[in-house]
């Protein structure tokens, strides 16, 4: 009886795309599905009761983008508030989109995938998902995975094995899994990290609390400056429509982000002077940077977040802000003591200690009944895997606004598609090409380009690259906008029911 239920339940179920994840990926693949591959059936898995992803996970105090929304927000929507957005601005944005195209009847809300596999027989995944609302087993086929769920675990936070924790007295809590019912007002607060998350919590705890302390392993870059772009202020006061004021304003931005990456690379210290200008029109000429806001690597080397009006730093000029940049050698009953013998004491300490790295969601994947290792996959360009048929993982970037990526992938997806059915072909893999046989095989990222921590601590759980270009995530966004558009899909690299394409005229 059970395996009747099933394969019913396999044949109600199926569908040419399943969409993991209801996040700003999964809501923009969907739109981009919508409207370049009209004809494909689809469905969204969401493992939360809501959409929103990340911005509906994070509850903290100032909850915001640390990129500019006129990015971060999606091409085909235009993006009429402040440049950095609270997480409830995102949120209505993000449920905008999914009324004004329907998106909303395709999302299966509450459903936890269990594993997927792959069938070479059928050219089909098969995917097992638990449903929250009655705890039962939901069976759905499709010939097509696109992987929107994100990079990290959004129930289990990163928490150091810092020593001495059972002995804290006070409360210990995660920026992660913050309790907006906390009442901070009045309160000593310790938050241990210097990232986004610290830098948007500590603004707003200074608000009310009785003082707050940033305790940092090392200082981190940050660029400050109005929550307001000028180009887009201007057009709009002359009567230009908001898609052209969205259209340019965005082409503004990645230009000038362009700029600044490359000159973090050739002029580093001549950058960092002007990040500390900037500091200064709102902390005050006089403000000191060493020791605790002089970072240890070139900007950019990590992510560079935005600081609206400069809020962390003038917390720290008002007194409201204290900063050690020390280790934290054990936890006390009344606070935790550094490395360096100093004690602080808090009623609150938070954590913003950064995530831990989930790999397509940790979920168990097979192919053909063999266990899937990311690690033993080479990318292709960051978005499929070497022996992982009909699969696409959306991973944006660090540099750029992910987003960006997002419709990017969006178009490469519905033109494979496109190019499937042109083929009659039922499966796509990509595969070393002959001239790839001597190319070296190395760790996903590469640690001059980028090298935040919950990546490097686990490297051995993401694929691998090689060294050319078709063979690694550069997160470069503005060499990918051109290359990418022009990917040809006849290229020796694809397999169409295991065979590779004749060749293009476009590549000849």
């Amino acid at each position: 009886m059970a395996a009747q239920q099933v394969q019913h339940a396999s044949q109600g179920n199926h569908f040419d795309v399943l969409i993991v994840g209801a996040g700003i990926s999964g809501v923009g693949s969907a739109y981009h599905l919508q409207q370049q591959c009209p004809q494909k059936s689809y469905v969204i898995l969401e493992m939360k009761d809501t959409f929103g992803g990340t911005w509906e996970t994070h509850k903290y105090p100032g909850v915001r983008s640390d990129s500019d929304l006129y990015t971060f927000g999606y091409r085909f929507k235009p993006w009429v508030g402040a440049p950095i957005a609270s997480a409830e601005e995102i949120l209505k944005y993000m449920g905008e989109v999914i009324e004004e195209n329907d998106i909303g009847s395709h999302i299966r809300y509450g459903h936890r995938i269990n594993d997927c596999s792959w069938s070479s027989d059928d050219n089909r995944w098969t995917v097992r998902a638990t449903r929250s609302s009655d705890g039962s087993e939901q069976v759905f086929t499709c010939n097509f995975l696109w992987m929107c769920q994100g990079y990290y675990d959004h129930e289990k936070p990163y928490v150091p094995d810092w020593k001495g924790m059972d002995d804290y007295e006070g409360l210990f809590i995660h920026a992660q899994v913050w309790d907006p019912n906390i009442d901070y007002t009045g309160k000593k607060v310790l938050v241990i990290g210097s990232g986004a998350t610290a830098a948007t919590v500590i603004p707003a705890f200074a608000e009310t609390a009785e003082h707050v302390t940033m305790l940092q392993r090392s200082p981190t870059y940050f660029f400050c400056s109005e929550n307001r772009n000028e180009l887009a202020d201007q057009l709009r006061e002359i009567g230009i429509d908001e898609p052209t004021v969205h259209r340019v304003v965005r082409a503004q931005i990645n230009h000038d982000h362009d700029v600044m990456q490359k000159r973090c690379i050739t002029e580093p210290d001549v950058v960092f002077e002007e990040l500390k200008a900037l500091v200064r029109q709102y902390a005050g000429e006089d403000f000191e940077f060493e020791p605790h806001f002089t970072p240890k690597y070139r900007p950019w080397q990590q992510r560079l977040a935005f600081c609206p009006e400069g809020d962390v730093f003038k917390a720290a000029a008002d007194g409201k802000l204290t900063v050690y940049t020390d280790t934290l050698d054990t936890f006390t009953k009344t606070g935790v003591r550094t490395s360096s013998g100093d004690e602080i004491e808090a009623d609150i300490i938070v954590a913003a200690t950064g995530f831990n790295l989930s790999v397509m969601g940790d979920i168990p994947f097979s192919v053909d009944g063999k266990a899937l290792d990311w690690h033993d996959t080479v990318n292709y360009r960051g978005m499929m895997f070497t022996g992982v048929p009909n699969l696409l993982w959306v991973f944006g970037y660090f540099r750029a606004s992910w987003t960006l990526r997002v419709d990017m992938l969006g178009d490469f997806v519905c033109n494979l598609l496109n190019h499937m059915d042109e083929l009659g072909a039922t499966r796509v893999d990509v595969a070393l090409r002959d001239e790839d046989a001597d190319m070296p095989i190395l760790p996903w990222i590469e640690e001059e380009n980028f090298n935040p921590n919950y990546l490097m601590r686990d490297l051995d759980k993401l694929p691998q690259r090689g060294d050319k270009p078709e063979w690694r995530h550069n997160q470069d966004y503005w060499s990918e906008r051109e290359e990418i558009p022009l990917i040809d899909l006849d290229g020796e690299e694809f397999l169409y029911d295991g065979k590779r394409a004749k060749r293009s005229s476009k590549a000849a």
